[in-house]
């Protein structure tokens, strides 16, 4: 089982101006330790469901290419980015600079997006839910577009391309692994078994088995090889949990078909509670699942 680190708070100890240290010691910690994946928000606003909407939220992908310049192997996602946020064909070169400055190591994380107090304080437009869904579809066709050798247009109900180039071309072949985050049956996990490498599905162990079961007829009702999705997962690690209570959480979601788990951060010490509690339970992790 692989281990991902979700970065979701930088409510840090120095404010501003020792962001940046904390963040180069929490991605070289990561690093160091094992962790293959680490991903940020998305986000102009802090999610006000759990922290004030006011805590500080660094942009995603300016995020990302900070951690690429002061790392060298960690894989680099945010999960996720919402559809809303970017242009797609902007959002491809986006990550394609990401992924030709880094070596390799970016990957596209795309969800529908929700957050609408976010959109209406800065301005941006937050479409109704159904048209939201169909400007995803659409922009996992347009990535796919601009990293293949189809340089032509691309005509679509929401979005028109007159030429979708895309030049360079990523590192990461074919192209950067997409990663598509949510567990709606009906268009999420249909848009997975379409176009993703990846999902992240939320909920406890009986929640995604019943949601992969759903996905696996997706896989089969359009011809696709279900093993080829890695499945993740977030997991709920409580403070009085030992290396033996987190490894036991992990097997119960690698039962149901979890291969990655994403542990996430939001600690004021976050190198620390990395070190302390991810440590010891990392060489363990390959283990499961085998």
């Amino acid at each position: 089982m692989n281990l991902d680190l979700h970065v979701p708070r930088f409510t840090w100890p120095g404010g501003p101006a020792a962001m940046g240290a904390t963040l180069t010691a929490l991605a070289q910690t990561a690093e160091a330790i094992g962790v293959r994946t680490i991903s940020v928000m998305d986000h102009y606003f802090q999610m006000e469901a759990r922290w004030p909407a006011e805590e500080p939220m660094l942009e995603g992908y300016t995020t990302l290419g900070f951690i690429a310049a002061c790392t060298d192997r960690l894989r680099l996602r945010l999960l996720v980015t919402g559809v809303t946020y970017r242009h797609p064909g902007l959002l491809a070169k986006t990550v394609t600079t990401l992924d030709v400055l880094s070596g390799g190591r970016a990957e596209l994380g795309l969800g529908a997006a929700w957050y609408e107090k976010e959109h209406r304080g800065l301005g941006v437009p937050f479409p109704p839910l159904a048209e939201r869904f169909e400007k995803l579809e659409e922009t996992l066709q347009i990535c796919a577009q601009m990293w293949s050798d189809d340089d032509g247009p691309y005509d679509g109900k929401h979005y028109q391309l007159a030429e979708t180039l895309c030049s360079p071309q990523p590192v990461s072949s074919p192209r950067p692994r997409i990663l598509i985050g949510g567990s709606g049956e009906r268009k999420t996990l249909l848009f997975v078994a379409r176009y993703a490498d990846a999902c992240n599905i939320f909920g406890d162990a009986p929640t995604i088995a019943g949601k992969l079961d759903v996905l696996r007829s997706h896989c089969d009702s359009v011809g696709r090889d279900f093993t080829e999705i890695e499945v993740t997962a977030l997991i709920n690690v409580e403070a009085d949990m030992g290396p033996d209570d987190i490894l036991a959480a992990a097997e119960s979601l690698s039962a149901v078909g979890v291969q990655t788990i994403i542990a996430s951060s939001s600690t004021p010490e976050p190198s620390r509670w990395l070190e302390e509690v991810w440590g010891p339970v990392i060489p363990r992790l390959s283990n499961i699942g085998v």
